[in-house]
Order: structure tokens, then sequence, then C-alpha cells
């Protein structure tokens, strides 16, 4: 019924819950690293966040002229990462509650937040005292 020309492509709703569902497969298949594109600013941050961690390796941005490429070295350390979406707020004093409802323990896993201070972790954040909007949580 469909003329062969026309063909559906998926769109892309969430780049940062594409290049985290890019990444938890690539580290459940036990792969060394991924390749994610597109390259966003977003993306980076919470790289950075997640490196400083040390749940991933180093991560290469590759300028092709587009929307750019990251490639990401795995070091099997992500049981889970992923994006909370919509962006609600969360005030410091909620912030127990998201990670008592998000993470599997107190000991270990970060929120990521997006705050007038710039993306980063929930610690970081209750360290700044303040809240902010959550982007997503990895452990």
């Amino acid at each position: 019924a469909r003329p062969p020309a026309f063909r559906s492509t998926m769109v892309r709703m969430s780049v940062l819950a594409d290049c985290l569902k890019n990444i938890y497969n690539a580290e459940k298949r036990g792969k060394r690293q991924v390749l994610v594109r597109p390259v966003s600013k977003v993306i980076v941050k919470f790289l950075q966040v997640m490196q400083k961690h040390g749940y991933i390796g180093d991560f290469e941005i590759v300028d092709d002229h587009r929307n750019g490429k990251i490639i990401v070295q795995l070091i099997g350390r992500i049981n889970k990462c992923g994006v909370i979406s919509p962006r609600f707020d969360i005030k410091l004093k909620d912030m127990e509650k998201w990670t008592g409802n998000l993470l599997p323990s107190r000991q270990f896993g970060s929120l990521v937040l997006s705050t007038s201070y710039g993306i980063m972790d929930h610690e970081e954040a209750r360290r700044k005292n303040t809240g902010g909007k959550i982007l997503g949580y990895f452990y």
C-alpha cells in the first residue's frame, strides 16, 4: 500500500536519552568503546560528570562538520544510566527523596542536575546549596 520510495525514519526525541541508551547497551554487551552521535553540550557535560566519578574512561569528540560524534571508552562500571523526562524541578529538600527513588543505595550512583551553576551531580549541588532540574542518573 505504501510507495517503495517512502521510508519511515525514527524521529530523535532526546539526544541525551539516545546517548545514554547507546552507552548502556554497549556496556551490557561488554564493549570497550562506543560511538555516540550527535554531540550536544549537555551530553558532553553529562559525560564529564560520569568521568569524574570514574564510570567511564576518556571520551573523544570527533568533529565531522555535521553534528559530530563522541567516542567513549567504557571500563565496565556502569550498571544503569538513564534520562529522566520530563526534567522535573528538584528542590534541595526533595533531593533525598529522588536519590532514594532512583539510586540503588546511598553509597554509590549519582543524579545529574542542571542547575544555575551548570550541570553537576546531586552531591555537588548539595554542597553549593542549590536545586535544579533533573537530567538523569547513573550507577
